[in-house]
């Protein structure tokens, strides 16, 4: 059943213990934690947080208002009323701000090449992360269990989760798949034209997040040679472990 999308402002959230069985997935651009993270909560019956549609949505967000992604005090600012509707159903993904449906939107090539301006603002990470604490523990709440994926979720937003993994994979691997869900394909054309969106933003971010390297009690899974369906056996496989 469809969930409704939960409404938020970021400076109303709390930080509250978790509720639910949280897995928490990190991972760099193109290591597949999106798409695999998703298939795990179908499989689990779990719901589904991308915090990462979170910092794009910020991002749309900012522009939409004309505000300097180079100012991070008006960013910072912006991020204090931001008026955030996003679903936790993995089958109806569902990003809105201030009522305008925005899912498509922040995958665009404009907030990809953005995002990392807001996302290493350190005073906007301390607001969302706050309030993607919140959203995990509601979400979690109503379905017994969410997945949540990001790339500070293992270390700084639910560190206290029972399950915490690093999905990494070779940067040859990430480069292919980026490319083949922008452009098609992985010929050299689309690899180098996706380069940006993925080696340079994972160096932006990992100025403010580790993501790359895990920390203690993080289990790391390399998915360089594993296809989509083998990513997700060994994720399940983790949190069955963790479970049993």
């Amino acid at each position: 059943m469809p969930q409704t999308p939960v409404s938020s402002d970021v400076s109303q959230s709390t930080d509250e213990p978790l509720s639910g069985f949280v897995v928490a997935i990190d991972g760099p651009s193109g290591s597949g934690k999106s798409s695999v993270s998703k298939q795990v909560a179908r499989a689990l019956g779990y719901a589904y947080l991308d915090t990462g549609a979170m910092y794009r949505a910020l991002t749309w967000w900012c522009l939409d208002r004309g505000i300097d992604l180079d100012d991070p005090n008006a960013v910072t600012e912006a991020a204090e009323g931001f008026p955030l509707t996003i679903g936790t159903d993995p089958d109806h993904p569902h990003v809105a701000v201030a009522g305008t449906d925005v899912a498509a939107a922040i995958r665009e090539t404009r907030i990809s090449t953005q995002v990392s301006k807001v996302a290493t603002v350190i005073p906007v990470r301390e607001l969302m992360r706050r309030l993607q604490r919140d959203l995990v523990s509601e979400a979690g709440a109503a379905r017994g269990g969410v997945v949540v994926e990001g790339r500070d979720i293992t270390t700084v937003v639910t560190p206290d989760a029972p399950v915490r993994i690093l999905l990494t994979a070779s940067e040859e691997a990430r480069l292919a798949r980026r490319a083949k869900e922008l452009h098609g394909d992985a010929e050299a054309a689309s690899v180098d034209a996706t380069r940006s969106q993925v080696v340079d933003r994972d160096r932006a971010d990992s100025t403010v997040s580790q993501f790359t390297v895990a920390a203690d009690g993080v289990t790391t899974l390399d998915t360089s040679d594993l296809d989509f369906e083998g990513s997700v056996r060994a994720v399940l496989q983790v949190v069955a472990a963790a479970q049993g």
